[in-house]
C-alpha cells in the first residue's frame, strides 16, 4: 500500500505503520503470539520485531508501497496486519506485489480480511496501477486460501513452491500455494 494513503472499507481503517509505542507493540504482537503465526517458522522478541519494523519501514520508503496496520474504526484498535508490499524473493516468487493479511484471533471469523483484501486490491490497481497482484499461503492454511478465492483470485499450482524463509526442518509448512489475480480480471 502506497505510505501516503488511508483505505476506509465498512469496519476497517487502514494505514501506513507509524513508529509509535502503539504501532510497535502491536507489531510485536502479530509477530509473537503463537495463535497468529501458527503458519510461520519464527516468533520475535520485541528486540527483533522492533529490527524488522525498522527493515519494513525502510523497505516501504524505498519501493514506495508496503504493509500496512488494520484499525477497528469504531474503536480505534488495530486488529490487523495486511496491505500491499514488493516480493522480496523474486527468484522463488516471482517478480511483483503480493498482498497478505494478519488479524488478531479475537476478530477471525468475520470477514475482515476479505473487506481489507477487496479494498487493498482496488488500491493497488485503481490508485498505483499495477498489472498483477499474488498471494501465498502455506497450503494447509485454509483461512488464508479461503479469502484469496472471496476475493477473485486464481489458483496458479504451477506456480506452487517451497517457501525459501521456512527451515528444512518444519517441512508442514515449507509448501505455500500461490494465488494470482490481474488488472482485469473480474472482482466479486
Amino acid at each position: 500500500m502506497r505510505p501516503d494513503a488511508i483505505l476506509l472499507t465498512e469496519r476497517l481503517r487502514i494505514r501506513t505503520w507509524q513508529d509509535t509505542e502503539a504501532d510497535r507493540a502491536f507489531f510485536h504482537r502479530v509477530n509473537s503470539d503463537e495463535r497468529m503465526l501458527a503458519f510461520y517458522p519464527f516468533r520475535r522478541s520485541r528486540e527483533e520485531a522492533d529490527e524488522l519494523f525498522e527493515l519494513m519501514r525502510a523497505r516501504t520508503e524505498m519501493n514506495g508501497i508496503g504493509w500496512a496496520v488494520a484499525e477497528d474504526r469504531e474503536t480505534g484498535a488495530a486488529v490487523g496486519f495486511t496491505g500491499l508490499a514488493k516480493i522480496r524473493d523474486e527468484a522463488v516468487m516471482g517478480q511483483g506485489v503480493e498482498i497478505g493479511w494478519r488479524y488478531v484471533p479475537e476478530v477471525w471469523g468475520k470477514g475482515l480480511a476479505t473487506e481489507a483484501a477487496r479494498a487493498l486490491l482496488v488500491h493497488g490497481f485503481d490508485d498505483i496501477g499495477l498489472a498483477r497482484i499474488v498471494a501465498f499461503a502455506v497450503e494447509t492454511n485454509a483461512p488464508s486460501i479461503a479469502v484469496m478465492r472471496r476475493i477473485g483470485m486464481t489458483a496458479r499450482p504451477d506456480l506452487d513452491f517451497d517457501h525459501p524463509g521456512v527451515p528444512e526442518t518444519m517441512p508442514h509448512i515449507k509448501r505455500h500455494a500461490y494465488y494470482v489475480m490481474m488488472a482485469d480480471d473480474p472482482r466479486p
